[in-house]
Protein backbone atom coordinates (compact mmCIF):
# COMPACT_ATOMS: atom_id res chain seq x y z
CA UNK A 1 0.00 0.00 0.00
CA UNK A 2 1.33 3.34 -0.29
CA UNK A 3 3.02 5.21 1.78
CA UNK A 4 1.36 8.81 2.54
CA UNK A 5 3.89 11.52 3.88
CA UNK A 6 5.42 15.11 3.27
CA UNK A 7 8.68 13.75 2.15
CA UNK A 8 9.60 15.78 -1.28
CA UNK A 9 12.55 13.96 -2.03
CA UNK A 10 11.18 10.39 -1.82
CA UNK A 11 8.96 11.81 -3.61
CA UNK A 12 10.94 13.01 -6.42
CA UNK A 13 13.49 10.37 -6.16
CA UNK A 14 10.20 7.97 -7.21
CA UNK A 15 9.65 10.28 -10.37
CA UNK A 16 13.33 10.50 -11.06
CA UNK A 17 13.44 6.63 -11.61
CA UNK A 18 10.08 6.44 -13.64
CA UNK A 19 7.70 5.61 -11.05
CA UNK A 20 4.53 7.02 -10.49
CA UNK A 21 3.23 9.36 -6.79
CA UNK A 22 -0.08 10.99 -6.16
CA UNK A 23 0.54 14.29 -5.33
CA UNK A 24 -1.56 17.33 -4.18
CA UNK A 25 -2.74 20.50 -6.40
CA UNK A 26 -5.15 23.05 -5.22
CA UNK A 27 -7.56 21.38 -7.86
CA UNK A 28 -7.62 17.83 -7.16
CA UNK A 29 -4.98 15.16 -6.74
CA UNK A 30 -3.00 14.24 -9.35
CA UNK A 31 -1.18 10.62 -10.56
CA UNK A 32 2.30 11.99 -11.24
CA UNK A 33 5.17 10.66 -13.08
CA UNK A 34 7.69 12.01 -15.50
CA UNK A 35 6.18 13.96 -18.64
CA UNK A 36 8.96 13.63 -20.82
CA UNK A 37 9.16 9.55 -19.91
CA UNK A 38 6.73 8.19 -22.55
CA UNK A 39 7.45 4.79 -20.17
CA UNK A 40 6.27 6.57 -17.21
CA UNK A 41 3.47 8.44 -19.28
CA UNK A 42 2.66 5.01 -20.13
CA UNK A 43 1.50 3.55 -16.24
CA UNK A 44 -0.44 6.95 -16.26
CA UNK A 45 -2.71 5.14 -19.04
CA UNK A 46 -2.68 1.96 -16.90
CA UNK A 47 -2.61 2.48 -13.95
CA UNK A 48 -5.86 4.58 -14.25
CA UNK A 49 -7.08 2.68 -16.93
CA UNK A 50 -7.42 5.65 -18.95
CA UNK A 51 -8.20 5.53 -22.79
CA UNK A 52 -5.15 6.80 -24.69
CA UNK A 53 -7.33 9.27 -26.59
CA UNK A 54 -8.08 11.13 -23.86
CA UNK A 55 -5.12 13.31 -23.12
CA UNK A 56 -3.44 14.42 -20.14
CA UNK A 57 -1.81 17.94 -18.55
CA UNK A 58 1.87 18.63 -18.22
CA UNK A 59 2.52 20.40 -14.43
CA UNK A 60 5.44 22.49 -13.73
CA UNK A 61 6.38 25.57 -11.53
CA UNK A 62 7.53 28.08 -14.10
CA UNK A 63 6.91 29.99 -17.71
CA UNK A 64 10.42 29.59 -18.45
CA UNK A 65 10.35 25.90 -17.99
CA UNK A 66 6.96 26.01 -20.22
CA UNK A 67 8.50 27.75 -22.68
CA UNK A 68 11.46 24.75 -22.91
CA UNK A 69 8.76 22.59 -24.62
CA UNK A 70 5.96 24.45 -26.44
CA UNK A 71 6.56 25.90 -29.69
CA UNK A 72 5.06 28.90 -29.00
CA UNK A 73 2.97 30.64 -26.67
CA UNK A 74 0.20 33.26 -28.30
CA UNK A 75 -0.13 36.64 -26.42
CA UNK A 76 -3.55 36.36 -25.48
CA UNK A 77 -2.15 33.02 -23.76
CA UNK A 78 0.86 34.53 -21.97
CA UNK A 79 -1.67 37.50 -20.78
CA UNK A 80 -3.44 34.45 -19.17
CA UNK A 81 -0.51 33.02 -18.18
CA UNK A 82 0.86 36.32 -16.09
CA UNK A 83 -2.25 36.57 -14.29
CA UNK A 84 -3.47 33.42 -13.77
CA UNK A 85 -0.56 31.11 -12.80
CA UNK A 86 -0.19 29.75 -10.51
CA UNK A 87 -3.32 29.04 -10.19
CA UNK A 88 -6.41 26.53 -11.76
CA UNK A 89 -5.95 27.52 -15.17
CA UNK A 90 -4.96 25.07 -18.21
CA UNK A 91 -3.41 26.01 -21.88
CA UNK A 92 -3.56 24.50 -24.47
CA UNK A 93 -0.22 25.23 -26.47
CA UNK A 94 1.57 23.60 -29.68
CA UNK A 95 3.78 21.18 -28.51
CA UNK A 96 7.67 20.08 -28.74
CA UNK A 97 8.88 17.11 -30.09
CA UNK A 98 10.45 16.17 -26.45
CA UNK A 99 6.56 15.60 -25.51
CA UNK A 100 5.51 12.16 -26.48
CA UNK A 101 2.20 12.12 -28.63
CA UNK A 102 1.22 9.12 -26.08
CA UNK A 103 0.60 12.29 -23.74
CA UNK A 104 -1.32 14.07 -26.14
CA UNK A 105 -3.24 11.40 -27.62
CA UNK A 106 -1.57 12.39 -30.94
CA UNK A 107 -2.63 16.15 -30.68
CA UNK A 108 0.27 18.38 -32.11
CA UNK A 109 -0.86 20.57 -28.17
CA UNK A 110 -0.37 20.28 -25.24
CA UNK A 111 -2.00 21.26 -22.02
CA UNK A 112 -0.24 22.97 -19.92
CA UNK A 113 -0.49 24.86 -16.32
CA UNK A 114 1.19 25.60 -13.05
CA UNK A 115 -0.39 24.64 -9.91
CA UNK A 116 -0.73 26.53 -6.83
CA UNK A 117 0.11 24.35 -3.61
CA UNK A 118 3.18 24.64 -1.47
CA UNK A 119 4.27 21.29 -1.29
CA UNK A 120 3.79 20.43 -4.97
CA UNK A 121 5.50 23.96 -5.84
CA UNK A 122 8.65 22.72 -3.81
CA UNK A 123 8.85 19.48 -5.88
CA UNK A 124 8.14 20.87 -8.90
CA UNK A 125 11.15 23.40 -8.53
CA UNK A 126 13.81 20.51 -8.11
CA UNK A 127 13.17 18.72 -11.48
CA UNK A 128 14.30 19.11 -14.31
CA UNK A 129 11.20 17.85 -16.31
CA UNK A 130 7.26 18.30 -16.12
CA UNK A 131 5.13 16.06 -14.65
CA UNK A 132 1.59 14.59 -16.43
CA UNK A 133 -0.73 14.57 -13.82
CA UNK A 134 -4.20 13.12 -14.24
CA UNK A 135 -6.49 13.35 -11.02
CA UNK A 136 -5.76 10.45 -9.26
CA UNK A 137 -8.56 7.87 -9.50
CA UNK A 138 -9.58 5.35 -11.73
CA UNK A 139 -10.77 6.35 -15.41
CA UNK A 140 -14.10 8.00 -15.02
CA UNK A 141 -14.71 8.12 -11.00
CA UNK A 142 -14.71 10.95 -8.78
CA UNK A 143 -11.65 12.57 -8.68
CA UNK A 144 -9.87 12.64 -5.49
CA UNK A 145 -9.26 15.79 -2.57
CA UNK A 146 -7.22 13.71 -0.04
CA UNK A 147 -4.51 11.93 0.03
CA UNK A 148 -6.43 9.08 1.54
CA UNK A 149 -8.89 9.30 -1.78
CA UNK A 150 -5.84 8.28 -3.61
CA UNK A 151 -4.89 5.87 -0.91
CA UNK A 152 -8.09 3.96 -0.80
CA UNK A 153 -8.05 3.62 -4.77
CA UNK A 154 -4.36 3.11 -5.77
CA UNK A 155 -2.28 2.56 -2.70
CA UNK A 156 -1.73 -0.76 -4.23
CA UNK A 157 -0.54 0.86 -8.07
CA UNK A 158 1.62 3.62 -6.59
CA UNK A 159 4.56 4.11 -3.68
CA UNK A 160 4.38 7.25 -2.54
CA UNK A 161 1.29 10.14 -1.74
CA UNK A 162 2.57 13.56 -0.77
CA UNK A 163 -0.18 14.50 1.54
CA UNK A 164 -0.91 18.34 1.21
CA UNK A 165 -4.21 18.37 3.00
CA UNK A 166 -7.55 18.67 1.29
CA UNK A 167 -7.71 20.71 -2.04
CA UNK A 168 -8.49 24.22 -1.93
CA UNK A 169 -10.65 24.42 -4.81
CA UNK A 170 -11.75 20.87 -5.29
CA UNK A 171 -12.73 20.92 -9.15
CA UNK A 172 -10.56 20.22 -11.64
CA UNK A 173 -8.72 23.24 -13.68
CA UNK A 174 -10.52 25.31 -16.42
CA UNK A 175 -8.91 24.81 -19.55
CA UNK A 176 -8.69 27.21 -22.55
CA UNK A 177 -7.30 26.50 -26.28
CA UNK A 178 -6.92 29.01 -29.29
CA UNK A 179 -8.44 28.27 -32.57
CA UNK A 180 -7.52 31.16 -35.06
CA UNK A 181 -5.68 32.61 -32.19
CA UNK A 182 -9.67 33.55 -30.40
CA UNK A 183 -9.60 31.92 -27.13
CA UNK A 184 -11.71 29.13 -26.17
CA UNK A 185 -12.75 27.57 -23.28
CA UNK A 186 -13.20 23.40 -23.85
CA UNK A 187 -13.47 22.55 -19.81
CA UNK A 188 -15.34 24.50 -17.28
CA UNK A 189 -13.28 24.45 -13.80
CA UNK A 190 -11.55 25.97 -10.76
CA UNK A 191 -10.92 29.56 -12.84
CA UNK A 192 -14.20 31.32 -13.29
CA UNK A 193 -14.94 32.42 -16.62
CA UNK A 194 -16.08 35.97 -15.76
CA UNK A 195 -12.26 36.74 -14.10
CA UNK A 196 -10.76 35.33 -17.41
CA UNK A 197 -13.32 37.60 -19.67
CA UNK A 198 -12.51 40.54 -17.29
CA UNK A 199 -9.05 40.58 -18.42
CA UNK A 200 -9.20 39.15 -22.68
CA UNK A 201 -13.08 39.68 -23.24
CA UNK A 202 -15.36 37.77 -24.30
CA UNK A 203 -14.74 33.83 -24.59
CA UNK A 204 -16.38 30.87 -26.51
CA UNK A 205 -17.17 28.27 -24.60
CA UNK A 206 -17.08 24.89 -25.82
CA UNK A 207 -17.19 22.58 -23.60
CA UNK A 208 -19.69 19.40 -25.29
CA UNK A 209 -19.76 15.99 -24.55
CA UNK A 210 -17.57 14.41 -26.73
CA UNK A 211 -16.41 10.62 -27.54
CA UNK A 212 -13.01 12.50 -29.32
CA UNK A 213 -12.07 14.67 -27.28
CA UNK A 214 -9.85 17.82 -27.95
CA UNK A 215 -8.80 18.45 -24.02
CA UNK A 216 -8.64 16.38 -21.28
CA UNK A 217 -12.22 15.92 -19.52
CA UNK A 218 -14.66 16.75 -22.42
CA UNK A 219 -15.75 13.20 -22.14
CA UNK A 220 -19.54 12.69 -21.73
CA UNK A 221 -19.43 10.58 -18.84
CA UNK A 222 -16.53 11.62 -16.35
CA UNK A 223 -16.31 12.41 -12.49
CA UNK A 224 -19.20 9.67 -11.57
CA UNK A 225 -20.04 7.23 -8.98
CA UNK A 226 -20.36 3.85 -8.68
CA UNK A 227 -24.36 4.42 -8.11
CA UNK A 228 -26.64 6.17 -10.46
CA UNK A 229 -26.72 9.84 -10.37
CA UNK A 230 -30.01 11.47 -10.78
CA UNK A 231 -30.32 15.32 -11.36
CA UNK A 232 -33.54 17.17 -10.60
CA UNK A 233 -35.64 19.74 -8.56
CA UNK A 234 -35.22 17.76 -4.71
CA UNK A 235 -38.33 19.51 -4.15
CA UNK A 236 -40.33 17.41 -5.91
CA UNK A 237 -38.45 14.43 -6.01
CA UNK A 238 -37.73 13.73 -2.50
CA UNK A 239 -41.45 13.25 -1.30
CA UNK A 240 -41.42 11.23 -3.97
CA UNK A 241 -38.80 8.68 -3.36
CA UNK A 242 -38.36 6.38 -0.01
CA UNK A 243 -35.73 8.26 1.92
CA UNK A 244 -33.58 4.88 3.34
CA UNK A 245 -33.03 4.15 -0.70
CA UNK A 246 -31.67 6.98 -2.01
CA UNK A 247 -28.77 9.54 -0.91
CA UNK A 248 -28.83 13.43 -1.42
CA UNK A 249 -26.45 15.86 -2.61
CA UNK A 250 -27.61 19.23 -1.91
CA UNK A 251 -26.87 22.88 -2.40
CA UNK A 252 -27.74 24.86 0.78
CA UNK A 253 -31.04 23.71 1.80
CA UNK A 254 -31.29 20.26 4.67
CA UNK A 255 -33.71 17.79 4.17
CA UNK A 256 -34.56 16.78 7.63
CA UNK A 257 -37.15 13.71 6.51
CA UNK A 258 -34.03 11.99 4.89
CA UNK A 259 -31.48 9.87 7.22
CA UNK A 260 -28.00 12.13 8.22
CA UNK A 261 -25.87 9.20 6.55
CA UNK A 262 -27.92 9.37 3.45
CA UNK A 263 -27.55 13.38 2.62
CA UNK A 264 -24.86 15.68 2.11
CA UNK A 265 -25.24 19.65 2.34
CA UNK A 266 -22.60 21.41 -0.08
CA UNK A 267 -22.90 24.98 1.70
CA UNK A 268 -25.22 25.46 4.25
CA UNK A 269 -24.41 29.59 3.58
CA UNK A 270 -25.17 29.01 -0.27
CA UNK A 271 -21.18 29.76 -0.55
CA UNK A 272 -20.44 28.47 -4.56
CA UNK A 273 -16.65 28.26 -3.34
CA UNK A 274 -17.41 26.07 -0.52
CA UNK A 275 -19.66 23.39 -2.79
CA UNK A 276 -17.00 23.36 -5.40
CA UNK A 277 -14.69 22.27 -2.82
CA UNK A 278 -17.11 19.86 -1.19
CA UNK A 279 -18.36 18.20 -4.38
CA UNK A 280 -16.31 15.55 -5.14
CA UNK A 281 -15.90 14.24 -1.23
CA UNK A 282 -19.70 14.63 -1.49
CA UNK A 283 -20.09 12.35 -4.09
CA UNK A 284 -17.54 9.73 -2.54
CA UNK A 285 -19.33 9.92 0.96
CA UNK A 286 -23.19 9.13 -0.88
CA UNK A 287 -21.70 6.59 -3.12
CA UNK A 288 -20.70 4.69 -0.12
CA UNK A 289 -23.72 4.39 1.54
CA UNK A 290 -26.74 1.81 1.02
CA UNK A 291 -29.08 3.75 -1.08
CA UNK A 292 -29.92 2.41 -4.47
CA UNK A 293 -28.91 6.11 -5.93
CA UNK A 294 -27.72 9.57 -5.45
CA UNK A 295 -30.35 12.34 -6.12
CA UNK A 296 -28.78 15.84 -6.41
CA UNK A 297 -29.72 19.33 -7.83
CA UNK A 298 -28.06 21.85 -9.97
CA UNK A 299 -26.40 25.40 -7.96
CA UNK A 300 -26.45 28.14 -8.89
CA UNK A 301 -24.51 29.16 -12.30
CA UNK A 302 -22.54 32.11 -10.77
CA UNK A 303 -18.78 31.82 -10.45
CA UNK A 304 -17.58 28.37 -10.02
CA UNK A 305 -21.68 26.88 -10.47
CA UNK A 306 -21.40 26.47 -13.60
CA UNK A 307 -17.83 24.17 -13.51
CA UNK A 308 -19.78 22.45 -10.40
CA UNK A 309 -23.13 21.54 -12.05
CA UNK A 310 -20.93 20.35 -15.56
CA UNK A 311 -19.59 17.85 -13.34
CA UNK A 312 -22.72 16.79 -12.04
CA UNK A 313 -24.02 16.44 -15.35
CA UNK A 314 -20.91 14.10 -16.75
CA UNK A 315 -21.46 12.05 -13.64
CA UNK A 316 -25.34 11.98 -14.53
CA UNK A 317 -24.33 10.44 -17.64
Amino acid sequence: MAEIGIDIDQAKSFLDRGQLIGLPTETVYGLAGNAFNESAVLKIFQVKNRPSFDPLIAHTNSLEKVKTFVKDIPDVALDLAEAFWPGPLTLLLPKKKRIPLLLTSGLKTVAVRIPDHPITTELLEKLDYPLAAPSANPFGYVSPTTAHHVQDQLGEAIPYILDGGPCRVGIESTIIGFENNKPVVYRLGGKRIDEIEKLIGTVRIRTNMSSDPTAPGMLKSHYAPVKRVVIGDLEELIPKLNPLKVAIISFQKDYPEVPENHKFILSKTGNIDEAAANLFSAMRKMDKTAANCIVAEYVPEIGLGKAINDRLKRAQA
